[in-house]
């Protein structure tokens, strides 16, 4: 699924004005394993989505890259079938699978014509409790990684978030890369994936959602069928909070080109805070709503200093930022970081205006439907929203959430977060008018 440092654009919210929220079921299967469930008979399609907590944060010293490699390996042959075999029964029945580990979760989905959920099913259970790590595939994944981390070292992208990272975070273990190092992934054996596989999927951390061609009855054996396997207990250490621990610094990393990437960061919120919602409809505001945002308005069609430009609320289960991202030719960046600076600084002291509050609201009102795709896509939100804490009610609140803030919400908000913020700037390139802090 992703990079840690991958900027996020948490964009919160409804449906149309006096549109409903999906009809969700809660289904707890024999096994007492419980799933979000919407019912969707008009084609014959099942779709699962499935995460547990703990990803590469809790990965352990010097084993870092184990939950991503661990991901990556489950569908590369497991019970009688080796990779090969797995492969052709996966697309002989158009059957989607695939896993992958985020920073705080570890993530799957499963997506199967009706005709072929047991079957389905029982891949899914295969590749969770029988996977073969035969040696062959083991060595080609870890070179398939490697050749990923060489390619990472010469690209500033890359360079930058994990400057970023490790400037930010410190010692955490946000910090740490999430795919592993050189050294790490060499050393990665079939014991560390299997080790990683027993302490991170179990039932107790467990959360499913499904949309599609079921009925409760059925989905609940379909997922005692496909979990009912696992450990009922994880093993998964506890990540502490992390304290955001780079501001004021500008960190420069010279690299031969035309263009610097920058990327800039300050505290953000969380997604249990109050002002969540205000807090999204500022971001978009300021650099969240594409063509339309301040910083695109001002850094772009204005002054022409880069191509694009964004900001986002990056929220992890222990630490929250606002970042921003552009390239610059080298020439321009210290005028394009200014403008960024005079931005920031304009939206704490004066916040939105009337007008750019009611666009925003327009906005996220209209376009969450269009996220509702197919049942793969409503899969996904369920599980956002469960892994976010939310109960069955909530795409049913968010429109109300929405309207309810106000000017002087949306002023309170932008005041506590960009008045005077202590950014920290990573600029990878050779720019100019930019001078390092260390």
């Amino acid at each position: 699924m992703r990079a840690l440092f991958a900027l996020l654009l948490f964009v919160l919210a409804a449906a149309p004005a006096g549109a409903a929220g999906p009809k969700i079921e809660r289904v707890t299967s024999p096994g007492g394993i419980e799933a979000w469930f919407v019912r969707d008979n008009s084609l014959p399609l099942l779709a699962l989505q499935f995460a547990w907590r703990g990803g590469s944060a809790a990965d352990p010293a010097g084993k870092e890259g184990r939950a991503a490699m661990t991901a990556d390996m489950l569908v590369h042959g497991a019970g009688t079938r080796d990779q090969q075999e797995f492969a052709a029964a996966l697309e002989d029945r158009s059957i989607g699978l695939g896993f992958s580990a985020g920073a705080d979760t570890l993530q799957g989905s499963l997506r199967v014509l009706s005709r072929d959920k047991e079957f389905g099913a029982g891949l899914l259970a295969d590749a969770l409790t029988k996977p073969r790590f035969e040696p062959a595939q083991v060595e080609r994944i870890r070179q398939s990684i490697l050749a990923a981390l060489a390619r990472d070292e010469t690209s500033p992208e890359s360079i930058a978030r994990r400057t970023f990272a490790r400037a930010a975070f410190g010692e955490h273990p946000y910090a740490k890369p999430s795919r592993g190092t050189p050294e790490s992934i060499k050393a990665m054996g079939e014991a560390d994936l299997r080790a990683g596989l027993a302490a991170g999927y179990a039932r107790d951390n467990l959360l499913v959602t499904a949309v599609g061609d079921s009925n409760p009855e059925e989905l609940g054996a379909l997922i005692d069928r496909a979990f009912g396997g696992l450990p009922a207990k994880a093993a998964v250490p506890p990540v502490p909070a992390a304290r955001f621990g780079g501001a004021g610094r500008t960190i420069v990393v010279e690299r031969p080109g035309s263009q610097t990437n920058v990327l800039v960061g300050a505290p953000g919120i969380s997604r249990d805070d109050p002002d969540l919602f205000a807090a999204s409809i500022v971001n978009y505001i300021l650099g969240g709503g594409g063509f339309n945002s301040r910083l695109m308005l001002s850094v772009r069609e204005r002054e022409g200093l880069t191509y694009g430009i964004g900001t986002g609320l990056a929220i992890f289960d222990h630490a929250n930022l606002v970042q921003g991202s552009w390239s610059s030719e080298n020439r321009v960046v210290g005028r394009a970081l200014g403008l960024v600076r005079a931005e920031l600084a304009r939206m704490g002291a004066d916040g939105p205006t009337a007008e750019e509050l009611q666009g925003a609201k327009d906005y996220l009102l209209g376009s969450f439907a269009l996220q509702f795709d197919g049942v793969g896509g409503i899969a996904r939100l369920l599980l956002n929203a469960r892994l976010d804490g939310r109960g069955t009610g909530w795409f049913d609140e968010r429109e109300t959430r929405i309207r309810a803030v106000t000017l002087a919400d949306a002023r309170r908000v932008a005041a506590r977060l960009f008045a005077g913020p202590e950014l920290l700037v990573v600029a990878v390139g050779k720019p100019e008018g930019i001078r390092p802090s260390d």
